[in-house]
């Protein structure tokens, strides 16, 4: 059988591996058990965490209940710290794994408030103190899930054990008793019964607990009498109480909410956790507490809380006394007696709990103790239920006869009121359903007086009579003739007026008397009066316009007033909705409130101090802004300064000052320009440029050549030209745009044919109107999208054939491009961009570094390789504009002389021209070139002296013919270095030129050469012959 050293290492093992490796939870937890479960100290089982040293300094507490509470606190906090490890090792971590914050309060609450939780955190790795917390170093790219799930394994092993610990389920308790002595001495538990008293007897065969009178009361049961029971030996001794509460012995306490009895050493109940109201001492117990948090009801004894004002269960008031008692019934409450005999208190069948306030009363009293209300009628109880009582018997006293019992008043008198309330409740309910409201209803009843009637039906047809009947009685006690009504001193000489009320008035008086008419009309009718001499105070002195116009609004003096000031406000309504145009606001008015008053109606700034802002930007000297530039900025802030700052704002490129809401800038820059300014470069660019020059006309930024950036930019650039170009403008942008995106696709070519996409799309759409116009005059066999680029006018010679033998025919046989010579033969192989294959009928000599017009790619014209300024090669040291060319690009060949370049071809055996072909004009250079002039780059003949030998062109066209050749037939002219050319060439292309030792110069140069032309190709991008 293996060890417990064995064991422990085997389950650790399984365990870590089934962390790590993302295993199942079931297999984990087996693993954590069996650790938990290993009869060993704490000190000899766990090697990563101080989980001795954690226990001690993380148990609190006197006694072993407050020492499991502590180590309650101790797991809690172990499981967070295990969640931790767990997100750790998972494959698929948390986003924020690498940091623990302070600031959580999941974290304050438990790992930082117990000793030794950041002490776990650094094993997992989190080492680096932050401000606001804990992260992993910089350099450490993931954790080591090894390490972390070792530390893990060990922490969920200990939280096992803690648990086990508080829920007395440990099989090896004995371990943690030793380092921490409050757990050895248990206390003694309540009675499982009550859960107030201690716990005096214990029964073997019930296997619990109880005090003294539980199990007086539990075993006296006959097929409980024959339990074995134990006395329990209480380690307190606990004094009697009194009926008040408090303890007659100066070391226990009793609680005055739950009646349980504690030591004097606690400050708060152990059964209901309230805290100890009254101090120990007999002093304390005459001295009342200094604050009162709660108050007991003198009715019913519920303990309520201080702010209560009425009792939560009767709702009689804080300082009000126990109702008085009916003085035809007095209660009957004979005194507890100390021993229980059957009949008399302390019998379970002489004891009755009241329904209302749940206190135990005794019979033979009828009334509650406390609440005074009478004592339900008990249901009677079969007498083989009832188990037969153990206490003594008392020969029965004789009673006396008595008459039949009269009914008790009280209790009739609750009975009828709970009946009526429920009527009540079930008529309002039915009122609600339809429209009528609560105190409707109530009024109602109260008016009707017979059960049968329906609230509902009577408010119908009975209450319009009611209301204009108190309608009526108010108009008769306002007659002048009536000496009810008084006029008020200032309308003594002025003839009355006959109050007419409105139903509405009449129907709040009348619900707000109950239901009575002649109070209703009366109260109406003040209150009516009361309306009009506020109305009368506002301005408005006619009394009959008054009364007229409350019963129009049904009593209500806002729609009284609305009524009232109709028509002083009719000249300003007529004014506001006539078609004349408002007048322009004056800012120069000298009505300072006025101009406020209408700025604020007008442009709906929020506030007045706003206005008042706006007007003094307007009224300042020289002010250049607009009072809607004002207006929009002071809406937005009000900061003056800021607000100055906004209003004049400089564009950059016409200098002028405007408002920065009518400046405009880009998203890819902080720039602004004016709108102007913006409109106008925009619309240049379009007309006149390329897709790519639509950037900032200030920073030139940003640099387009990224596609994805491409897009990006250009799908916001479409928003904002779409509202300040021109319709012709705009459409020019997208018809760009789409130009673009086709040119990026390498199946895609221009027909020679078409002039615009859309007529391209239509050639090519077998049912359209212009293909099947176009089709018998023209074969389409080889030109659309695939084969015909660049030839500029169609021939019939074309037909059938490919772009490279129609070429290959006109030279043989067409005249006129034979005239042309060499010149035609350089223009037709120009330049083509190795990025959108776009050809130029230009040269390659001169500068070699070209810029494509149509898709702004920058390469060499001699080997096709690009130019730039951030070289991918990693020994590059060249830091500006730049490209690495072959040796074979004309980029170096153009410095050798005609003759090495044709002894080269001759070696090789290739053919080339030195005469012009019959009728080619000498004398000066036709070849088709870029030229720069005036910042322009215009194509033009070359215009150069030829010379004799070069077959009628200059000689640097000449060379370049002659390299046009070489590429062609892939002709290395490494063959032709001389010494210094080839060690150039070697350190050039990074390739190892040392002299071996007794090597002579020829056998170095010869070993170069191959070296060279073995390690170091020739141009892949060269344009050779196919």
């Amino acid at each position: 059988m293996p060890s417990l050293s064995e064991q422990l290492q085997e389950a650790r093992s399984q365990g870590e591996v089934c962390l790590y490796s993302g295993g199942r939870v079931v297999e984990v937890r087996a693993g954590v058990m069996v650790m938990a479960q290993l009869p060993l100290p704490p000190c000899s089982k766990y090697h990563h965490i101080a989980a001795e040293t954690m226990v001690i300094e993380n148990s609190f507490g006197s006694n072993r209940k407050e020492t499991l509470t502590s180590l309650q606190r101790l797991s809690t906090a172990l499981n967070i710290l295990e969640k931790y490890g767990c997100n750790l090792t998972n494959p698929n971590r948390p986003k924020y794994w690498r940091t623990v914050k302070h600031n959580n309060p999941v974290f304050r609450a438990t790992v930082d408030a117990i000793q030794g939780g950041r002490a776990v955190l650094c094993l997992y790795g989190y080492s680096n103190q932050q401000p606001d917390g804990l992260s992993f170093p910089d350099d450490v790219a993931d954790p080591d899930v090894g390490k972390v799930a070792a530390i893990t394994l060990e922490v969920m092993s200990l939280r096992m054990e803690l648990e086990m610990l508080t829920k007395e389920t440990h099989p090896h308790p004995e371990f943690y008793e030793r380092i921490i002595p409050t757990l050895r001495h248990k206390l003694s538990e309540n009675c499982a019964v009550c859960g107030i008293f201690r716990m005096a007897v214990h029964c073997r065969t019930c296997l619990q607990g109880m005090c003294c009178e539980c199990d007086r009361v539990y075993h006296s049961f006959p097929e409980r009498a024959k339990h074995r029971r134990t006395a329990v030996p209480s380690t307190t001794s606990f004094a009697p109480t009194s009926k008040s509460g408090r303890s007659q012995s100066p070391s226990t306490w009793r609680c005055l909410h739950c009646t349980a009895v504690n030591s004097s050493q606690l400050a708060l109940c152990e059964g209901c956790e309230r805290p100890r109201s009254e101090s120990l001492g007999s002093a304390a117990d005459q001295s009342p507490p200094a604050t009162m948090t709660e108050w007991q009801c003198k009715s019913c004894t519920v303990v309520n809380a201080a702010g209560s004002i009425l009792c939560q269960v009767c709702e009689r008031p804080r300082l009000a006394t126990r109702p008085p008692l009916p003085p035809s019934h007095p209660p009957i409450t004979p005194p507890r007696p100390p021993a229980p005999v059957l009949g008399m208190p302390g019998d379970p069948d002489s004891q009755w709990v009241c329904q209302f306030c749940t206190y135990l009363n005794y019979s033979p009293a009828t009334v509650c103790e406390m609440c005074d209300l009478a004592r339900p009628e008990p249901a009677p109880l079969p007498s083989k239920l009832r188990p037969p009582s153990p206490v003594r018997r008392v020969p029965a006293l004789p009673v006396r006869g008595k008459g039949p019992t009269q009914r008790d008043p009280n209790s009739c008198r609750q009975r009828r009121m709970k009946e009526d309330g429920l009527k009540l409740i079930r008529l309002i309910r039915d009122g609600e359903k339809n429209g009528v409201s609560p105190e409707e209803v109530y009024t109602c009843v109260r008016v009707a007086k017979d059960s049968a009637v329906l609230p509902c039906k009577w408010l119908k047809s009975e209450l319009p009579r009611q209301l204009d009947e108190i309608s009526l009685l108010s108009a008769t006690l306002s007659h002048p003739s009536n000496r009810w009504y008084e006029a008020p001193a200032e309308d003594s000489g002025k003839a009355k007026v006959a109050v007419q009320l409105s139903r509405a008035e009449a129907k709040q008086a009348w619900l707000t008397t109950g239901g009575d008419s002649e109070r209703a009309a009366r109260q109406a009718l003040r209150e009516r009066l009361a309306k009009v001499k506020m109305l009368r105070s506002s301005g408005f002195g006619d009394e009959a316009h008054c009364h007229e116009v409350l019963r129009q609004s049904g009593g209500e003096v806002r729609g009284a007033l609305a009524f009232l000031q109709r028509p002083l406000l009719q000249p300003f309504h007529e004014r506001i909705w006539r078609d004349e145009p408002e007048p322009a606001l004056d800012i120069r008015h000298p009505d300072k409130q006025r101009i406020c008053r209408r700025l604020l109606a007008v442009y709906d700034l929020p506030s007045w101090g706003r206005c008042e802002l706006a007007l003094s930007l307007l009224r300042e000297h020289n002010a250049p802004y607009s009072l809607e530039d004002v207006v929009q900025a002071v809406r937005e802030s009000h900061d003056r300064e800021f607000i100055k700052r906004v209003l004049a704002k400089e564009c950059p490129i016409c200098l002028s000052v405007f408002p920065h809401s009518k400046m405009q800038s880009l998203t890819s820059c902080q720039c602004s320009v004016c709108c102007g300014c913006f409109q106008q470069h925009f619309t240049i660019a379009v007309r006149d440029k390329h897709i790519r020059d639509m950037v900032c006309p200030v920073c030139w930024e940003p640099d387009i050549n990224d596609p994805e950036d491409l897009n990006s930019y250009f799908s916001t650039l479409d928003i904002q030209l779409r509202e300040c170009l021109e319709a012709d403008v705009y459409e020019l942008f997208h018809k760009k745009l789409t130009e673009q995106a086709l040119i990026k696709d390498p199946k895609f070519l221009w027909c020679c044919h078409v002039s615009s996409l859309k007529s391209h799309e239509a050639l090519h759409d077998r049912t359209s109107p212009e293909r099947k116009a176009f089709s018998p005059s023209f074969p389409f066999l080889a030109c659309f999208f695939l084969s015909v680029f660049s030839c500029l006018q169609w021939e019939s010679q074309h037909a059938g054939l490919s772009c490279e033998q129609y070429q290959s025919w006109k030279r043989e046989n067409d005249p006129e491009y034979q005239k042309q010579g060499l010149a035609g033969y350089l223009r037709d192989n120009g330049i083509t961009c190795p990025n959108c294959r776009f050809q130029y009928a230009l040269s390659k000599g001169g500068c070699m570094h070209f810029c494509c017009s149509q898709c702004r790619y920058q390469f060499c014209s001699g080997c096709n390789n690009p130019f730039h300024t951030t070289c991918a090669v990693d020994e590059c040291t060249v830091s500006g504009l730049h490209a690495h060319h072959p040796r074979d690009c004309l980029f170096y060949l153009r410095d050798w002389e005609p003759s090495r370049l044709q002894a080269l071809l001759e070696n090789n055996d290739v053919a080339y021209n030195t005469e012009p072909p019959p009728g080619t004009q000498t004398g000066l250079c036709g070849v088709i070139e870029q030229k720069d002039d005036g910042g322009q780059q215009p194509d033009s003949a070359c215009g150069a002296q030829t010379q004799t030998g070069h077959a009628g062109l200059c000689e640097k066209h000449y060379r370049e013919y002659l390299v046009s050749l070489i590429n062609s037939n892939s002709i290395d002219p490494a063959r032709l270095y001389s010494s210094n050319e080839l060690l150039l060439a070697c350190r050039r292309y990074k390739v190892e030129d040392a002299r071996r030792d007794a090597e002579d110069a020829f056998n170095h140069y010869s070993r170069l050469l191959e070296k060279l032309m073995d390690e170091v190709p020739l141009g892949d991008k060269v344009p050779r012959k196919k």
